[in-house]
């Protein structure tokens, strides 16, 4: 006897926005995994749920239009119109249970965090992709679009900030990135794990994430024509710090060195923090490890540096751009990252 995904009973109402991605790709044939690109056709929201009416078994779900771009394209303004669309549909519907984003796993993990810093909402949004095209025999966009809604429909997942899912795990915004080019697990969540699973009988919960979440956040984003510049600075060995140079004479108002683990960076490197550190520049130490916190060491302290907690450095970006937009302040800077 087969287990049903969701209990009988009314639908909940669930909205789907889709952005494009890999999940809204028509590739050259069922056999094409990595060349779907060339072809250029996207799918919309709504396209994407009629090529699989499955989804509307488990949900009321009602498509919302947005730009089908692939994700290497989206950036501030795309997350600005992302977060109005968002807000607008719960205004216009209360019926709303929860919202999903179909999206591009190159900047999911990007955008789900904005959007779990800066979303005024308090339904569940779930922002789900594919390694897989929608017309790969193989793919994963169907039962990801449908875990999705699931996940969206549901009262637990209410408090949790902005979720990630993919491969039948729920994931916290802040924690998890992409770890693999082409594998299905490509999403992991490296310090701590997955939240919970979407398995075929019920949603399985384990934990809840503790820093601050959407929509109890102090960022305010709605009225910003741009977001202060920060950019992130990768180290290597012998690098000598012309990238740290050029950020800052673009007009970077924050930088994140992606330093060697755990927070550390080359001499030149330090010698150009310092000069920009010296225009204005706030500078905080992520690593390119992957996972792990940096340590507020006696030496970043002398240099000025301020830690980034565990946040990967692309994720670093983002809070010190928003924490920017209402402080310039290293302690008031540092408190914010010790709680988001």
């Amino acid at each position: 006897m087969s287990i049903p995904m969701i209990p009988t009973g009314a639908k909940r109402k669930v909205a789907f926005i889709g952005t494009g991605g890999t999940m809204a790709s028509v590739g050259k044939g069922a056999l094409d995994t990595v060349d779907y690109g060339s072809t250029g056709q996207l799918l919309d929201a709504a396209q994407l749920l009629a090529r699989f009416p499955e989804v509307q078994q488990v949900a009321e779900v009602v498509a919302a239009p947005f730009s089908a771009v692939p994700s290497t394209r989206l950036a501030w303004p795309d997350w600005k119109a992302l977060l109005l669309l968002v807000e607008q549909l719960v205004a216009a519907d209360p019926a709303l249970a929860g919202i999903v984003i179909g999206h591009g796993t190159a900047s999911l993990e990007e955008t789900a965090y904005f959007l779990s810093l800066t979303l005024k909402v308090a339904i569940p949004v779930v922002v789900v992709g594919a390694q897989r095209p929608s017309s790969a025999i193989s793919t994963d966009a169907a039962l990801n679009l449908i875990n999705g809604v699931r996940v969206a429909a549901s009262p637990e997942a209410r408090g949790l900030g902005v979720l990630v899912l993919l491969n039948d795990e729920i994931h916290a915004a802040r924690e998890v990135t992409k770890t693999s080019t082409g594998r299905m697990q490509t999403f992991r969540s490296p310090d701590f794990g997955a939240l919970g699973h979407a398995d075929g009988d019920r949603l399985a919960w384990y934990r809840k994430p503790l820093r601050r979440v959407a929509p109890e956040t102090e960022f305010d984003v709605r009225g910003l024509a741009e977001l202060p510049r920060v950019d992130v600075s990768y180290t290597y060995a012998g690098s000598d710090g012309v990238a740290i140079r050029a950020f800052t004479a673009a007009g970077a108002k924050g930088l994140i060195c992606a330093g060697f683990a755990p927070g550390f960076c080359t001499p030149a490197e330090a010698e150009a923090i310092s000069d920009a550190q010296r225009a204005g520049v706030r500078v905080m130490m992520s690593t390119r490890a992957g996972s792990g916190r940096v340590p507020h060491t006696t030496k970043l302290r002398e240099a000025g540096i301020l830690p980034a907690d565990n946040l990967n450095p692309q994720k670093a970006r983002i809070l010190l751009s928003l924490a920017l937009t209402v402080t310039s302040d290293a302690a008031e800077i540092a408190r914010i990252f010790d709680s988001y």
